[in-house]
């Protein structure tokens, strides 16, 4: 079931024609609505096509003459002395991945550092309290053994 060749290229002929009598439909319909004439929308269109084609060679050092023609000239980068007129340096580094952890979690890192601080402070007094006991039991062992030499 083999189609000729001469059948083939007729069939693609009139896929042309139809495609391009729909693109002649749809540039009557744009015109239409915006009140321009297809030759000026043509006109517009090349120009843009022209303009979209030109190239800059921004990253690309060519060889041949005529391209080296459109080459773009390097930027150069801003220094960080010629910036006094922008924010410090250090307001423009990046922040560290977790800056928002750790700003989510201060007020909770606060309350447990004031917890902890107490139970220290805590902890202190009892050993004092201990302290003074045991110095108080050896002050008074002390004066009872004096009393009972005399």
């Amino acid at each position: 079931m083999e189609k000729p060749v001469g059948s083939l290229q007729e069939q693609a002929l009139k896929r042309k024609e139809r495609l391009k009598a729909l693109r002649d439909r749809q540039l009557q319909g744009h015109a239409s609505e915006d009140g321009e004439p297809e030759r000026k929308r043509a006109l517009e269109d090349s120009e843009t096509e022209d303009r979209h084609r030109e190239l800059k060679l921004r990253n690309y050092t060519p060889e041949d003459e005529e391209l080296k023609e459109r080459q773009v000239p390097k930027a150069k980068p801003a220094s960080g002395e010629n910036t006094s007129g922008l924010s410090d340096l250090a307001n423009l580094a990046p922040r560290k991945p977790d800056w928002d952890l750790k700003r989510d979690v201060a007020k909770k890192l606060e309350k447990l550092e004031r917890r902890t601080q107490k139970a220290i402070a805590e902890l202190i007094r009892e050993r004092l309290k201990g302290s003074e006991e045991e110095l108080a039991g050896a002050v008074g062992a002390v004066g009872v053994e004096e009393g009972d030499s005399d």
